[in-house]
């Protein structure tokens, strides 16, 4: 995987992400948590589609590894592992580090799983 960097700089501070390492974004009111593949979880100042709009400007075309799910997420397709619409149950895990369960609404993950099926990651 190519290495391209996120850089997120606040007045307190920087936050310097490897976008292949994000699994995903979670928005809280006005904040986004970036969570990464090594379980760290940090905020940045910005609401979920203020996110959308600086990963489509600073990705350009590369910008398809990333889906917005729902109002609350943003996922890396890449980790995505199962979809489960019934339960309401997204899995992200790379298999060996991480795994994620993230609660999503059943609308969100049917338009997720078309998404995948139709880009064929």
């Amino acid at each position: 995987m190519d290495s391209q960097r996120l850089i997120f700089n606040s007045r307190d501070e920087m936050l310097r992400i490897d976008v292949h390492r994000i699994v995903y974004f979670e928005a809280d009111g006005n904040y986004t948590y970036i969570v990464t593949c090594n379980k760290l979880k940090s905020a940045v100042c910005m609401n979920l589609g203020q996110m959308e709009d600086v990963l489509a400007q600073r990705l350009k075309e590369k910008k398809n590894i990333f889906a917005r799910i729902g109002k609350r997420y943003i996922v890396n397709l890449g980790y995505v592992y199962k979809i489960n619409p019934l339960k309401k149950q997204l899995v992200l895990t790379d298999f060996t580090n991480f795994s994620y369960q993230l609660d999503v609404s059943r609308e969100a993950l049917k338009t997720l799983k078309e998404i995948m099926v139709q880009i064929k990651i």
